[in-house]
Order: structure tokens, then C-alpha cells, then sequence
């Protein structure tokens, strides 16, 4: 398995407060940006995987939203989060 709870436990460590802290929303963006990357690299070769596809767009969105409400709510915070990520330009 590519995601197990070691390697959450590293990520929610790295960008959350702690490595138990699952709820902030850079903790949340964090994970749902690991597994982004993973999906994107897995239809290069699967590139008819069509379930896959969708997942990858369910969690955009998801990154997306939680992105604008933290933009939202506190912009020091999302522009922290983008810098550390590198998600933006």
C-alpha cells in the first residue's frame, strides 16, 4: 500500500501541528496533495483506468475547496501551505 499510517503520521508531523492533528486544513490539503501525485503517476500508465480518473478529480476538488476556504479564512495560512507544496506558481 503506498499511503499507510506511517507515512500519514509523517505528513499530518510535517505540515500539521503535531502528528496526531488530522483536522487542519493544512494537514488535510498535505495528504490530499500526496495522494494526488500518486493517482497522476498511476494513470500515466494506466491511462483507461476511468475510476481513477474520477477519484483524481473528486480529490482536485476537495484540495480545491478546502484551498479557497483557507484563502478565505486565513491568507497567511494558504500562502504558507502553496509555498511549502508548490502547488502554485
Amino acid at each position: 500500500m503506498y499511503l499507510d499510517s506511517e507515512k500519514k503520521k509523517e505528513i499530518f508531523a510535517k505540515y500539521g501541528k503535531s502528528n496526531t492533528d488530522t483536522g487542519s486544513s493544512e494537514a488535510q490539503i498535505a495528504l490530499f496533495s500526496y495522494r494526488i501525485s500518486h493517482l497522476t503517476e498511476h494513470l500515466k500508465l494506466n491511462k483507461k483506468d476511468y475510476s481513477t480518473e474520477r477519484s483524481l478529480k473528486m480529490l482536485v476538488g476537495k484540495r480545491r475547496r478546502l484551498l479557497n476556504y483557507l484563502k478565505d479564512r486565513d491568507i497567511e495560512r494558504y500562502r504558507s501551505i502553496i509555498k511549502q507544496l508548490g502547488i502554485r506558481k
